[in-house]
């Protein structure tokens, strides 16, 4: 016979264990895709502030296989309606499929962000496409 008390132990123990298992903050990446690559796309500082440099880090993979971009290149650019660009080319991170790029948005608003990856040199530019919402400069900011 098992004790009344077993029962709510165990049913406690597991919902600690689902709670300790979720994640502890949402993420804050972005998603897009071309024909071939899959790309993970999150900045620094979340969300970025005009007049400020934004670390963009762009995890790339193949879309079929789910494997790390090694080698390959590209670039991040931006641009609003009134006519302000930025860009700036990848540079491979020390992790496997990770590149970064920094650009600066020098007026808060939404920008028009798109990247551009190839394999190498042989193979096509692909294009991802999205909107950045840039927050005012924060005070203080040189």
């Amino acid at each position: 016979m098992i004790p009344r008390r077993r029962p709510a132990l165990l049913v406690a123990l597991v919902a600690a264990a689902a709670l300790a298992c979720g994640p502890s903050e949402p993420s804050t990446d972005y998603r897009a895709y071309t024909d071939d690559f899959a790309f993970r796309i999150s900045t620094s500082p979340m969300p970025p502030h005009a007049r400020e440099k934004t670390l963009y880090k762009v995890v790339v993979r193949d879309k079929k296989t789910g494997q790390p971009i090694e080698n390959g290149e590209g670039r991040i650019f931006a641009s609003t309606r009134e006519g302000a660009s930025t860009w700036d080319s990848f540079t491979p991170g020390p992790e496997l499929g990770t590149y970064y790029a920094t650009l600066n948005f020098v007026v808060a608003e939404n920008w028009a962000v798109a990247l551009q990856f190839r394999r190498d040199s042989t193979q096509r530019l692909e294009r991802a496409d999205w909107m950045q919402e840039v927050l005012p400069e924060r005070a203080g900011t040189p």
